[in-house]
């Protein structure tokens, strides 16, 4: 696991009515610390009053714990175990026992009917908790959605933790990826904002650091023998210490960092190389580093990493797939069809792990326009090129929009084993209703080209992170079946 995320210490605290058996919660608590196992710590103040629930808080903080499951093993006593929410900083989970360990006379615990009022007293408080979608179970069953809350209590950890910084406005051409940053305060994201000038003077001073042979080792070792630019290696090891020691020196009270850093178009004339290649490497340590001072790309990025504990990438929605491609491998290998795929591309900020034959290159098309002369790329060096593995992924963000309201999509899909004939960071990607899902969540809701790319099928966890944030528009690739709003039903 990355140091750049929050490890998560789980705690869970029984709580019982007066009027139900206190043992009847205490071992169902002790049930699913059993099914369990390690990693959970069980608080052994039972919380019957306030006074109680005063003390089981106080217990699971000195016990270290960062993330809470507040169980039900019994009907619950609703103002002690709603005041556990105010009292304990960290994320909270709420589940309840199901019946069936005992008779329906002294055994029962009527926490089905407990979780109804627990919930109407959350939200008389104003505090926010997850519930899972069926929050009452065996102890084996509440075992697997406390494992479950485990990546989600992450993420919300790491934003509490996380400081974004930036380097240089966002360019011109592309305020598509611009956002007002009122949202990240709101959710307890610190922002450091800074020049590229700032930057510039930075890694002037590390010009000839001792660290840069061994750094351009490790790169050597990651790239192979066959890296026809290892001439521009010191300076990417140059820029990569320079960015660590920023994000260490910057960090302040906040314990993890993302970036978001301007890469065209002056930076290829002043800095002498494109940054892409460190990025990936960054992004395999689980320190995003978005594209374009995209600022929500990164935050995006970040919560993926969160949820899924490995690097993620941000890519543009970028071309749709040739029917010449198609044909030759997709149509009748895939079960997609043609407007289900699309390419996902960026210059080469993936890290190598996600990729097949990754290999270092050039931004072609800088080079077009900043050295079209020259047989050889020079300054537009240091893409991270190849196309990437297939495998299922899930494509998402989190965005503010102009009046700072927070909005998500989450759509799950896969990689496809697809040469995409191209060049950068690339993979033709499918996504079930990929072509209505473009039209009525990408365009409709007015979401910007870029990305996050979670390897894995993370919806589940994704989506309660963004009810957890209180992100009320969550949107996803809905079925045939489910039309959108606003989508032609004659169509």
């Amino acid at each position: 696991m990355f140091a750049n995320i929050p490890e998560v210490k789980l705690g869970i605290i029984a709580v019982s009515r007066g009027c139900f058996p206190m043992a009847l919660s205490e071992r169902r608590r002790a049930a699913i610390k059993a099914a369990y196992g390690e990693g959970l710590y069980e608080c052994p103040v039972t919380v019957e009053n306030e006074l109680d629930a005063r003390r089981a808080v106080e217990d699971v903080q000195a016990a270290g714990v960062n993330a809470l499951v507040v169980f039900l093993g019994n009907f619950g006593p609703e103002t002690p175990e709603t005041l556990i929410a105010e009292w304990f900083s960290g994320p909270i989970m709420y589940a309840a026992a199901a019946e069936g360990d005992g008779d329906l006379h002294d055994g029962r615990g009527d926490a089905y009917c407990g979780m109804l009022n627990c919930s109407y007293n959350l939200g008389l408080r104003g505090k926010t908790a997850y519930i899972p979608e069926y929050p009452v179970g065996t102890a084996p069953e509440l075992a697997e959605k406390v494992a479950e809350f485990v990546p989600i209590a992450r993420a919300i950890l790491g934003l509490r933790g996380l400081k974004l910084i930036t380097f240089g406005p966002r360019p011109d051409d592309f305020l598509a990826c611009n956002g007002p940053i009122k949202a990240l305060y709101d959710l307890g994201v610190a922002v450091e904002e800074n020049s590229e000038l700032d930057l510039l003077v930075a890694y002037n001073k590390h010009a000839d650091d001792p660290r840069i042979p061994a750094k351009m080792a490790e790169m050597q070792a990651e790239l192979g023998g066959n890296n026809k630019y290892a001439g521009v290696l010191p300076r990417l090891a140059q820029y990569e210490l320079t960015l660590l020691d920023w994000a260490e020196a910057h960090k302040g009270a906040r314990q993890y960092v993302a970036f978001a850093n301007k890469c065209w178009p002056a930076f290829q004339t002043e800095f002498k190389f494109v940054p892409c290649y460190v990025n990936s490497r960054l992004a395999a340590m689980g320190i995003p580093v978005s594209c374009e001072v995209d600022i929500y790309g990164a935050l995006s990025e970040y919560i993926g990493v969160c949820v899924s504990g490995a690097p993620t990438t941000l890519l543009d929605i970028n071309n749709t797939v040739p029917a010449s491609i198609y044909d030759k491998a997709i149509g009748g290998r895939y079960d997609v069809r043609l407007t289900e795929t699309f390419m996902g591309f960026h210059c080469g900020n993936t890290s190598c792990a996600m990729l097949k034959d990754p290999h270092m290159g050039y931004q072609l098309i800088m080079k077009r326009d900043l050295e079209p002369e020259l047989p050889e790329p020079d300054i537009t060096r240091g893409t991270m090129e190849g196309n990437i593995k297939p495998g299922d992924i899930t494509f998402f963000r989190l965005q503010s929009t102009a009046d700072t309201q927070l909005k998500a999509y989450v759509a799950q899909g896969q990689v496809l084993d697809v040469d995409c004939e191209s060049f950068g960071s690339i993979g033709a990607f499918a996504i079930p209703e990929m072509d209505r899902f473009y039209r009525h969540v990408l365009i409709a809701k007015r979401y910007p080209h870029h990305g996050a790319v979670a390897f894995g099928h993370w919806g589940k966890a994704l989506f309660e992170v963004f009810k957890y944030l209180g992100v009320t528009d969550i949107a996803y690739n809905q079925p045939r079946s489910l039309p959108y709003p606003g989508e032609n039903p004659f169509v």
